[in-house]
């Protein structure tokens, strides 16, 4: 089925206002969650609201609680999130990142003791709708296991890296450092399908493209092996130290993945150019890379974002795809 986006954001919202959400930031919330089901990441949209509706439900996630300020030196700001609404969190720290590169050039700002924030690529743009080159990442529980070993001891933190253009049609490098992220190998499993390549290992210790398998074994694959592997403990390390935060083994050890640590860069392109002069050198870049000799002529290449951006525009005359099973599950939570 396919849903329209007001609709939907008129539901999600009227769901966190019942779960104590002031209307304000219902409304902001449940834009989030819109917005990321608009551009196609369904995964982190109308798959996952189920999800954080029992977390609140739980009380593991605090609506009344927003991230507060704790150390402050010069471009960089240490934030606590509180144990709230990770997104919401998330987007005051970029924001707080973008007025702070406005003034200096570069803004940084470590969000430590936060709750999931949905989508990374969400600041990503945020960042670019702000003039500014963004750079945010975020740690999990664990769930890869360290190359060479089969227990989960790393997590599939997550990356963005967003560059703006002036007609909105941004670089957004947004993915996990696992081959696939939790959401997306939920989401296959959900349609009954299998993954396009290898995602991870089955119960034999074998390379799998079940989504069952991989969920149940927790061996997920990292990307480009022994490299994705290390730059999952580099970003751990970084955003632990500097949000004086959990670690993904703390984390882990949570009854659920909450009270995650993470960064949020902001650069100010600006500083001695001028958009034109930046929009020409990202032009000249992308149409060299889309001009490629194509393996497969029926598939065009296409810049990281593009693809979203595409789909936000089709979802808004066409509506917002849907699982039956989903849509049932969001309205079972209406109060």
């Amino acid at each position: 089925m396919r849903i329209k986006y007001e609709d939907l954001l008129t539901k999600f919202e009227g769901i966190l206002i019942s779960r104590g959400f002031t209307k304000e930031n219902a409304k902001k919330a449940a834009t989030i969650f819109a917005d990321n089901s608009l551009d196609g990441v369904y995964t982190h949209g109308v798959n996952r609201f189920p999800k954080i509706i029992e977390l609140l439900d739980k009380k593991l996630i605090d609506p009344s609680k927003t991230a507060t300020k704790e150390f402050a030196f010069g471009s960089f700001e240490r934030w606590n999130g509180n144990r709230g609404f990770g997104p919401l969190n998330a987007y005051i720290a970029m924001s707080r990142a973008c007025e702070l590169a406005k003034e200096n050039g570069i803004g940084i700002v470590a969000l430590g003791n936060n709750n999931h924030w949905l989508r990374g690529g969400t600041y990503g743009w945020q960042a670019c709708k702000n003039g500014m080159i963004g750079i945010c990442w975020s740690n999990t529980i664990a769930n890869m296991p360290a190359w060479g070993g089969k227990d989960p001891k790393i997590g599939n933190n997550p990356l963005v890296i967003g560059v703006p253009r002036s007609n909105e049609e941004h670089f957004i490098l947004d993915f996990a450092i696992s081959q696939y992220s939790y959401g997306k190998v939920e989401e296959t499993r959900l349609k009954g399908e299998k993954l396009p390549y290898p995602g991870g290992y089955d119960s034999n210790g074998n390379l799998s493209v079940d989504p069952i398998e991989i969920e149940k074994t927790r061996r997920f694959l990292p990307v480009g092996y022994w490299k994705g592997s290390g730059l999952s403990i580099a970003l751990d390390l970084i955003a632990t130290v500097l949000s004086k935060g959990n670690s993904v083994a703390k984390i882990t050890s949570f009854e659920e993945e909450t009270g995650l640590s993470q960064i949020m860069i902001a650069i100010n392109p600006e500083i001695e150019s001028s958009k034109v002069e930046n929009d020409k050198v990202i032009n000249l870049i992308l149409d060299d890379i889309k001009n490629s000799v194509l393996i497969d002529e029926n598939k065009k290449i296409r810049y990281p974002g593009e693809k979203e951006f595409k789909t936000r525009k089709e979802n808004l005359v066409n509506g917002i795809p849907v699982l039956d099973e989903i849509w049932e599950r969001i309205e079972s939570l209406v109060k």
